[in-house]
């Protein structure tokens, strides 16, 4: 195929994502019968993607090691809401639940959250905490997905970051290495799942930094207090913030999409863009 010929396929194959994003935006999305797993579902974004998904009608098993916080989850969502409190980063965890539940999709949005120190001032164990958490899920849950495998159609979603297409992220220690990692991870499942003939698809969402989660709290800090300004300050200069609610719309629209197998997304407050 000559240079010319894969970039018009590529351009074809983005605009009929494009097309499935506009068309389903702006209708409801039907997942009655259809079970999720949301990791890191007892706040922040994995919240909002576990309310959108049991409001769209789909059972969601939300997975946190927040027992306590796991239980209001439910209580809140009420019967399509399966608390389980776990270590998304035990390695007996995603055969035990994806065989018990065979999810047609699979968020893995649970992290750690980073220290704020510089480099100089880190242990290697400091250093290396969101690997330990972040990648290994990634490597865990992408591995088993392949392994079950889980049904033909399935799509995991790995929900990374944009520190890891930017100029990295100098006070979290590994924290960008470890979401460019989680990339990888999912790009080369995805490669598998299409040598294989699986039908599963893995994607990759890289949201911007915001301080409406825990993990994006710290980090806005940290930062703020690096540049000497304001929280405040800070924000306002950033422009408008990326709210949870838009995560979970992008999962859905992701879902809904039909992006290539291993495609990564980043997003913004303005909007999901396919990355280049």
């Amino acid at each position: 195929m000559s240079q010319n010929s894969e970039s018009r396929e590529a351009e074809s194959s983005e605009a009929v994502f494009s097309e499935a994003v506009s068309s389903e935006s702006g209708s409801p999305r039907l997942l009655a019968g259809s079970t999720a797993i949301v990791t890191g579902a007892s706040r922040g974004f994995g919240l909002a993607i576990a309310t959108a998904l049991v409001k769209a009608g789909a059972e969601v098993v939300g997975v946190a090691r927040d027992a306590a916080r796991l239980a209001a989850v439910a209580e809140d969502l009420g019967a399509a809401f399966v608390p389980v409190a776990a270590d998304v980063a035990d390695p007996a965890l995603p055969a035990r639940l994806l065989t018990a539940h065979r999810p047609s999709l699979v968020v893995l949005n649970a992290g750690a959250t980073p220290e704020m120190r510089p480099l100089h001032e880190r242990t290697w164990e400091s250093f290396a905490t969101v690997w330990e958490t972040d990648v290994r899920q990634a490597f865990e849950w992408c591995g088993e997905a392949l392994r079950s495998p889980l049904p033909a159609g399935s799509t995991v979603v790995a929900v990374s970051s944009m520190a890891a297409v930017g100029g990295g992220s100098p006070l979290s220690g590994g924290y960008a290495g470890a979401k460019g990692a989680m990339r990888f991870v999912a790009s080369y499942a995805a490669q598998e799942s299409e040598r294989a003939g699986l039908g599963i698809s893995f994607l990759t969402l890289m949201p911007m930094l915001t301080s409406l989660t825990g993990v994006g709290r710290v980090g806005v800090a940290g930062y703020a207090e690096r540049q000497g300004v304001t929280v405040e300050e800070f924000l306002r200069a950033r422009g408008p913030e990326l709210r949870p609610e838009q995560v979970a719309d992008a999962v859905l629209t992701m879902r809904d999409g039909r992006a290539a197998n291993g495609t990564a997304f980043t997003l913004t407050a303005q909007g999901l863009e396919v990355l280049r």
